[in-house]
């Protein structure tokens, strides 16, 4: 978590007792001792996922993170992961089954720029500038989504560049110059969001992390599905970067009532209501839900290599549109927003394969 938006440990501790969703404390020290035991690690999770509020009863369900990890890794054949984990290589190898994906408009290794089917060199800032100008007038847009081809967790490496930015911020352009040239980033044109969305959040592309399962009949499932956005004005959602997230009914595609930021931003303590546009939680539908769960099932077939995947979707104006597939991603979100991977009849079918193993 970023410690800019993250609680001191003391604030931390002092809010976790104030909050009067909690279990009590003798209640709380006797179910972690049942998790250790039963898990034979210490239960980092029965915080991390908000096991000590008092809702929460089946706290078995909860799986310790490194039992998670151990568990997409066993899914996964790693000799393919690349088809997900480079952004370059997952527009390209998607592209070509037509699904909905965010337009490359440019892509680049170092100094080399690639638009089209032309490569060019950029040496400069101010060559950088003159063709950030060449790409918002050639495509009729406002803005550019600029993203690491590597890795962007946590929002990290991740830009949206606006017109009116390449005229009156010319340092930061300059500064960015410096930044994409070290390694290589794909520059796309931003989602137009779809407008019920835009209520949740304007300011960023509220997106859906969605995670599908392919049984050893090759049966594709959606398992659990979550909502991030941002919660102030930025134009990512990661809860990292100061979003939080919401569970979705998967059955229904509405937001259940309570938002979390993580527990080093909340110490449990919900979100009921954006705190920006005030709308409630609880009962919003996510537009082209139905498709939403068409598409992640479609696309998760086309790469039956990697089985166990989390998806990010946005939703735009005419339909969802699949940002990116994430084969080494952090599944204990969509643990908490399945109620517990082990009371989700679609992930059991991954725990029952696997753990004869172990």
């Amino acid at each position: 978590m970023d410690k800019k938006v993250g609680l001191s440990k003391i604030n931390l501790l002092k809010n976790f007792l104030k909050n009067s969703d909690r279990k009590h404390l003798l209640k709380i020290l006797k179910e972690c001792i049942i998790l250790a035991v039963v898990y034979q690690s210490l239960p980092k999770q029965y915080f991390g996922r908000y096991l000590f509020k008092k809702e929460i009863t089946n706290i078995k369900d909860y799986l310790p993170t490194k039992v998670l990890g151990d568990i997409k890794h066993f899914f996964n054949d790693k000799s393919v992961v690349e088809v997900l984990e480079n952004k370059l290589y997952f527009n390209f190898f998607y592209g070509q089954f037509h699904l909905d994906l965010p337009k490359i408009l440019m892509y680049n290794h170092l100094k080399m720029f690639v638009i089209g089917r032309v490569a060019r060199e950029i040496n400069t800032p101010e060559a950088f500038y003159d063709i950030l100008i060449e790409l918002l007038k050639t495509n009729s847009i406002d803005s550019i989504f600029i993203k690491s081809t590597y890795g962007t967790y946590g929002g990290e490496k991740i830009y949206k560049i606006f017109e009116h930015q390449l005229i009156n911020e010319r340092s930061k352009i300059d500064s960015l110059y410096t930044e994409i040239i070290k390694s290589g980033y794909l520059f796309q044109e931003t989602i137009k969001q779809h407008p019920e969305m835009n209520k949740l959040n304007p300011s960023c592309m509220n997106t859906i992390r969605m995670d599908t399962f392919i049984d050893s009949e090759g049966k594709i499932e959606v398992i659990s599905a979550f909502l991030r956005m941002s919660i102030k004005n930025s134009h990512v959602d990661n809860i990292s970067s100061g979003g939080c997230f919401v569970y979705i009914n998967i059955k229904t595609g509405k937001l259940l009532a309570d938002g979390h930021r993580g527990i080093k931003q909340d110490a449990g303590e919900t979100i009921m209501i954006h705190p920006i546009t005030k709308v409630k939680f609880e009962g919003f539908v996510i537009p082209f839900f139905a498709e939403t769960q068409e598409l992640v099932i479609k696309a998760a077939g086309y790469m039956p290599g990697l089985r166990l995947i989390g998806w990010d979707i946005g939703i735009g104006i005419s339909g969802p549109v699949l940002i990116e597939g994430n084969s080494d991603y952090d599944l204990t979100g969509n643990d908490m927003a399945a109620g517990g991977y082990l009371s989700n009849a679609v992930f059991l079918k991954a725990w029952n394969e696997i753990r004869p193993l172990q």
